[in-house]
């Protein structure tokens, strides 16, 4: 049973994937490396059949697969919510694809509204995320929205050849604020 989720913001739908979501143009995005530089994407070849079996998986689970889309781009990335209901937890992605979309401040906005969403409507108790530590771009979205930084898991990933720490984050409910963005 997948949770949805639809949010509008002042420049923002966040949506359940669709269908309609599923273009060359989204694929592309997930075949840039630039796009994909600091995701473990990175390491697949995707098309529109492996587009789609992965909008599919979120079908039947309690997760929530979402495509952001901007007033004037359209559909420009995609967040991902992975809940663990049983510890009223949730764990979020996020991707910025679509180039002309990219350091606008979206990915802030959309990632904002749907913590906001998690721990405020739904009542989750934490939501956590984790990226590369020399993906500074996440770090600074996730420390706006009022997230902190929990640990550090040294050299989880390769790349480019160079070992680099995986960062996590948490907001908890109990004590987040929902920051002026």
């Amino acid at each position: 049973m997948t949770i949805t989720i639809n949010i509008r913001t002042a420049r923002l739908a966040i949506v359940p994937f669709s269908d309609a979501h599923l273009t060359e143009a989204y694929v592309s995005w997930l075949n840039d490396p630039e796009v994909v530089r600091y995701s473990e994407q990175r390491h697949h070849v995707h098309s529109l059949k492996s587009c789609r079996a992965f909008a599919e998986a979120f079908k039947a689970s309690e997760n929530s697969f979402c495509a952001i889309e901007a007033d004037r781009l359209a559909h420009i990335g995609n967040l991902v919510v992975s809940r663990d209901t049983a510890n009223r937890t949730a764990d979020m992605s996020i991707m910025i694809g679509a180039p002309a979309a990219q350091g606008q401040g979206y990915g802030v906005e959309a990632w904002g509204a749907v913590l906001a969403h998690l721990l405020l409507t739904e009542g989750l108790r934490k939501v956590t995320a984790g990226t590369m530590a020399v993906n500074t771009a996440m770090i600074r979205v996730m420390e706006r929205t009022g997230m902190t930084i929990e640990g550090v898991r040294p050299k989880q990933f390769l790349l480019d050849g160079t070992e680099t720490d995986l960062i996590f984050a948490g907001a908890h409910a109990d004590s987040w604020k929902a920051p002026k963005l």
